[in-house]
């Protein structure tokens, strides 16, 4: 998905803070960064990997909380699948080309956004 969005990269500035890309625990971001060096090396320059932080034993203990805790950033993800599954457009995917499916899916999180704006 990023090599495909490489040129958005690309276009932003090199004198810019670098863009954040935060990951879960199950991407590692030296082959990432491997990846990234074969495609485009000097794209590491307005990039950066860092992974999500997972609340440690001692720290959900100082919480009262015990068992699975949810990382905050995941759950922004989570959330954002759980709106896409209320389109009923995206139920079934019958699309022939990815063009067509990422469409569908532009036009599921426009009628989001209009719907929040119009409220």
């Amino acid at each position: 998905m990023l090599t495909l969005n490489i040129d958005y990269f690309k276009s932003k500035p090199v004198n810019i803070p670098k863009i954040t890309i935060l990951l879960e625990r199950g991407y590692h971001p030296e082959h990432l960064t491997v990846e990234f060096k074969k495609v485009s090396p000097q794209i590491l320059t307005k990039i950066k990997f860092e992974l999500s932080e997972k609340p440690s034993r001692e720290q959900k203990d100082a919480q009262g909380k015990s068992g699975f805790v949810p990382v905050k950033a995941r759950w922004i993800i989570e959330r954002l699948n759980a709106w896409m599954e209320r389109c009923k457009i995206l139920i079934k995917n019958f699309e022939r080309t990815l063009d067509n499916a990422t469409t569908k899916i532009n036009i599921c999180f426009i009628r989001l956004m209009i719907k929040r704006l119009a409220s």
